[in-house]
Parts: C-alpha cells; structure tokens; sequence
C-alpha cells in the first residue's frame, strides 16, 4: 500500500509551545479527547475538501489527521497537568493538534504566546515609565490628592519627601491607577475639601449629610444620599455657587 502524502504547511512555525487551561482553576490533571468518538467528537472542517476530516494523536505518525495515517498506529493521550503542557518542537503531531485543529481550543485550554506576553510586557513598562514622569513632576498638592486616596487622613502628618517617595513608589507599583488618578480632577477637588475640613474652614455635620461654614454655621450644600460626602463637594465645587465657594476657601487657605 503506497504511503500517503502529508501536505506541509509552509507558514507553521517549528518551535516549543506551551497550553494553559483558562479560567482559575489549575486541576492537578486534565485529560482532553486524542482521538474522535461518538462520545467525544474530533473533527475539523477542511475548506478545500469541503468535508469533515478525523483527527487522531498518534505517536508513531506524522499527522494529525487519521486519513494521512499509515500503518499500526500508537495511540497517546493529551493531559494537562497543573494546569500547563509543554509540548517541545520535535512533538509536531500533538502541537498541531492544539494549536490548529481542536475543539477544545480557546474553551478549556489556550495556547501560551509569547509574542503577545512580549507586547504586553512592553505596555506595562511604557506606563510604568509614564507613571513616574508624571510623578516626578507632580507639585506636592497634587501628590497629596492623589495619595490620599491610597492612604486617607495618614498623609497630613507626611513630610514632603516621605510623600513624594511614596508616590513615586505607587506610580512604579500601579501606573495605571496613578494615571487615572493624576488625569482627574475630581481627586484635587475632593483633597481640597478633606484638607478645608481639616483646617476648620468647613465643616460637615456629623450625620454626613451636610456642608456648613466653620464660622458661621450657614449651610453651604446638602450631600445626595448614597455619596460620599467629600466626592459630593468636589462636584458642588464645579456649579456657579460652588465656584465662589472655592475661591473663598482658597483666600483663607492663603
């Protein structure tokens, strides 16, 4: 019986490739179908033939596909273990049949890229670099802002240097946040009422729900149920009456 010819496809890449399962749990063993059945169908559509073509692992052939099979053939089995499975370049047959043909495919397990690590990697370290150019540059009202998110009330007994090594510590740790952070005013703005709490120039009442001037007691605004009080009054800040209010905190400030 003449052997079959093994069509090679020339844009497949010879090299190790590694699978992962998806999801959060990492079984210590996973076992997936290496061969079609009624139970467990294997099958792949081929285009230019225009029908379905059975995929069976076998060890001792070139192919994945058991029309291309000569022989006894040695059947293996496909199992994750912990979650991974390293297949080397020399173990053509299997990779293709993660990699190209199986059901399976981007369902349970995905297949490890590198170059898509790479470019990520690359992002994280370009927003990394990002983060701590804006930090760097940050005057200090701003880095207290942007610190009190992370640390609350603690960053009014921090001396200048303590918070600015600390912000550049939380620019390097988590860029993405420092940026949303820096690029919102609404974050100055509520830092800005904290810190006018704090000096007793306003002061909110102790049920949360309303601003008043230290001085006087006149009411200044009421805060919507279900908001925290101090994102409220970065946002009165922003109206007509709010912006008056702003400036005449500043004056006192000054």
């Amino acid at each position: 019986m003449a052997k079959k010819q093994v069509v090679q496809d020339t844009s497949w890449e010879i090299k190790d490739r590694t699978y992962l399962t998806t999801g959060n749990q990492k079984p210590l063993t996973l076992k997936i179908p290496s061969r079609h059945s009624a139970r467990h169908p294997l099958l792949h559509y081929d285009d230019k033939k225009n029908e379905q073509r059975e995929l069976r692992y076998a060890t001792n052939q070139n192919s994945p596909f058991k029309d291309e099979q000569n022989g006894e053939v040695t059947l293996g089995h496909i199992v994750f273990k912990n979650g991974s499975l390293f297949v080397p370049k020399r173990n053509q047959v299997l990779q293709k049949i993660l990699s190209l043909y199986h059901p399976l495919k981007n369902k349970i397990y995905r297949e490890l890229d590198q170059v898509e690590i790479a470019k990520d990697d690359l992002f994280e370290l370009e927003l990394e670099i990002d983060a701590l150019n804006a930090a760097k540059n940050i005057d200090i009202d701003q880095a207290e802002a942007i610190m009190r998110v992370e640390m609350g009330s603690k960053v009014a007994e921090m001396s200048s240097k303590e918070l600015k090594r600390d912000l550049l510590l939380f620019a390097r740790n988590n860029p993405k946040l420092f940026l949303e952070l820096a690029n919102d005013d609404n974050v100055q703005l509520r830092n800005f009422a904290i810190r006018a709490t704090e000096a007793h120039i306003i002061k909110l009442a102790d049920d949360q729900r309303t601003f008043h001037w230290a001085s006087n007691g006149r009411k200044l605004m009421t805060v919507p149920f279900d908001e925290n009080p101090y994102s409220a009054m970065a946002s009165f800040f922003k109206t007509d009456e709010g912006i008056q209010v702003f400036q005449s905190i500043e004056k006192k400030f000054s």
